[in-house]
């Protein structure tokens, strides 16, 4: 080996040897010779002018300065030994080798492989027609590793997911996971949820027509029914409902007093709700049940009217009580009249008194003696024969 490597310096002669997972440029005065694959390679080169820029194949991407003058002046070499990927501007390229994904190239893009790394197959999808990809490569994507090629949205079952691209709307997506590639366009879903919900809106400051500053608390039931209109329409449609709702009922119970609001409540309620209803369908929302829930009046003013709630109270107890005092009195009047037409009944009234008397009393003296009171029974029965 010595004695070889003697003989090459005296005669000039530079050997390399290279590995099955090696390849190597060969370059004379700058200039492309061949590119070499494995085992020992030997070159007449007595002033050094040979140089050599060794690749491992086990990193499969070739990367060289002399890439572009290598395709330029050597296209036979480049085309044994070098696989070329390259997309057009509105395609994304998939580069599998053996059969598995292997890297993502984006529009306009480009790498260079060694065939022998291979084999490798370049499939071209045209993102012009569509940015979503298809089920069935999310799966080899997620597996692969690089999500930061795409998109990722999951849409509920009870959802709805609105497709916005570079800000216009495309279609309405399903329940489910859906991906799109990641190419520069901008790529938004605006999730909508179709379920029933509840809006409080609390805390309303209002003057009535009497001048009175009352707080009421309002609730309100609403769905999404057209989820594209209530997205496309307004900014907020939740907000824009909130808005309805207090304009409508402020409006309302606005143009009352604090008798009538009190009195008339459920009234209120249908008068505003309706108006709000159908502001509302016009943006996409279905709105059910609106409630006046609560009306705070301030302190002295609940005072006031609890003075003038007792005060009620007590004259209409007072009219039951006269009203009870009239019938009493009509009562008695009408049981006189009775007696003073039949004495009998005035003595039986007597002796029920004097009945219930004794009962409630230990002794009971007769002055006039039980003769009088006994005469007396027989002066009525003498009377009545």
């Amino acid at each position: 080996m010595t004695q070889t490597r003697f003989w090459d310096a005296v005669f000039g002669v530079r050997r390399i040897t290279l590995t099955e997972n090696q390849r190597a440029l060969a370059l004379k005065q700058g200039r492309f010779m061949s590119i070499l694959g494995p085992g020992e390679h030997s070159f007449a080169d007595p002033r050094g002018r040979i140089t050599f820029e060794i690749h491992d194949l086990n990193r499969p991407e070739f990367v060289s300065a002399y890439e572009r003058a290598l395709l330029r002046e050597r296209p036979d070499l480049a085309e044994r030994h070098l696989t070329i990927a390259e997309t057009g501007v509105e395609e994304i390229g998939l580069v599998e080798r053996e059969g598995r994904l292997f890297g993502i190239l984006k529009p306009e893009g480009r790498s260079v492989f060694w065939t022998d790394a291979g084999p490798w197959k370049i499939e071209r999808v045209n993102v012009g027609e569509a940015l979503e990809v298809a089920p069935t490569l999310q799966r080899r994507l997620e597996r692969f590793g690089q999500m930061d090629k795409v998109i990722r949205f999951h849409v509920q079952a009870e959802q709805a997911g609105l497709l916005f691209v570079d800000g216009a709307y495309q279609r309405t997506l399903p329940a489910g996971a859906h991906m799109f590639w990641n190419v520069g366009r901008k790529v938004e879903v605006k999730i909508v949820d179709l379920r029933r919900r509840s809006l409080d809106v609390t805390g309303q400051e209002i003057l009535t027509r009497d001048r009175v500053s009352i707080r009421v608390n309002l609730a309100a039931e609403y769905r999404v029914a057209d989820p594209v209109t209530a997205v496309t329409e307004v900014t907020d449609f939740a907000d824009a409902l909130y808005r309805a709702v207090q304009y409508a009922f402020r409006k309302t119970l606005g143009a009352m007093t604090l008798d009538e609001i009190l009195e008339k409540k459920v009234s209120v309620d249908a008068e505003a709700a309706e108006r709000v209803r159908a502001d509302m369908a016009e943006i996409g929302l279905q709105v059910g049940e609106i409630a006046l829930k609560d009306v705070v009046l301030p302190g002295e003013m609940r005072e006031i009217l609890n003075q003038v709630v007792a005060a009620e109270k007590e004259a209409q107890a007072n009219v039951i009580r006269r009203r009870e005092e009239t019938a009493a009195t009509r009562s008695l009047l009408n049981t006189a009249k009775v007696m003073d037409e039949n004495p009998t009944m005035l003595r039986l009234k007597e002796l029920e008194a004097l009945e219930t008397i004794s009962g409630n009393v230990e002794s009971l003296v007769v002055h006039n003696g039980p003769r009088g009171l006994l005469n007396d029974i027989v002066q009525l029965s003498e009377r009545k024969e």
